[in-house]
């Protein structure tokens, strides 16, 4: 009877704690790197690297260092480079550095300087370098009114959206 209540409890704490975001408080700075299977959001300051599975930096989050992650959500600054399959910077973004990506949507107004390069799918999305041949030969935005998405393997965006 005892082993099956504290079972239970076992689990179902096991399963909060997984659901539960990590976080990074407006009022924390922290240099280091961090690693993890599960979701992180900052909301502070981080100097180092971030490598999880979803990562949400907020408007008053700042992030320098290199990030990886399956789905990257930036509404605030982050100056370093993304590799993710999924990327979404919205309109109070800050972005410099490369971003490698499967999925890429810009809002308006977001700012980001840098390359972006689709994901090979030959490679399974594994690499941080993309030919040197397609730097520069794709889609090129200067207007901070549209959003762009890229969409084709071939598309590289390198560009300074917003201002």
């Amino acid at each position: 009877m005892f082993s099956k209540d504290s079972k239970t409890r076992g689990d179902h704490r096991s399963k909060c704690s997984a659901s539960v975001p990590s976080i990074v408080a407006g009022d924390l700075s922290v240099t280091g790197n961090f690693v993890g299977t599960g979701e992180m959001q900052v909301d502070g300051a981080v100097e180092g690297d971030i490598d999880c599975q979803t990562l949400t930096i907020g408007v008053s989050g700042t992030v320098s260092g290199h990030v990886r992650a399956e789905t990257v959500r930036l509404h605030g600054q982050l100056m370093g480079q993304i590799h993710a399959r999924n990327v979404f910077l919205a309109s109070t973004s800050r972005m410099v550095g490369d971003v490698t990506h499967e999925s890429l949507a810009i809002e308006p107004g977001a700012f980001l300087e840098g390359h972006c390069r689709r994901m090979s799918s030959d490679c399974g999305g594994a690499s941080l370098d993309a030919p040197d041949k397609l730097r520069g030969a794709g889609l090129r935005l200067t207007d901070s009114s549209r959003s762009a998405t890229v969409s084709k393997e071939e598309d590289v965006l390198d560009t300074v959206v917003g201002a």
